[in-house]
């Protein structure tokens, strides 16, 4: 299997998405910002972002992945599965569940006056 590698997005300022409401929760959306595919998730009364490119495919498909949790050191924390191989990566990091080493860019989120804003790699 070959692995696509994507170069490192640049910092960007922050950027409204869209409002919170526009995101059903345990859902995704994806936006383009300043010229990257964020995918921008509404899980457990949270906002995450993470890049968009599923790295084993190379395809922008994970803002519409499955979201769910798992446990880890006995702490619960939240997951999206790629819909097209399952590779599932952690919300808040963007490291691959299964393959270590691999990980999607997170970006940095808020929300405020009920929208939803990505800023910089967190």
């Amino acid at each position: 299997m070959t692995l696509t590698v994507s170069p490192t997005p640049p910092a960007l300022p922050w950027t409204r998405v869209c409002a919170v409401d526009d995101i059903l929760p345990g859902t995704g959306v994806c936006a383009l910002i300043a010229g990257q595919q964020v995918a921008v998730f509404r899980v457990a009364g949270r906002v995450f972002a993470l890049g968009n490119l599923d790295p084993f495919t190379g395809v922008g498909v994970l803002s519409r992945g499955l979201t769910g949790s798992y446990t880890r050191d006995g702490q619960t924390r939240l997951k999206v599965a790629s819909p097209l191989l399952k590779h599932t990566f952690d919300l808040e990091t963007g490291e691959s569940l299964e393959t270590p080493g691999v990980r999607v860019p997170v970006y940095a989120t808020r929300t405020e006056g009920g929208d939803v804003w990505t800023g910089s790699l967190a």
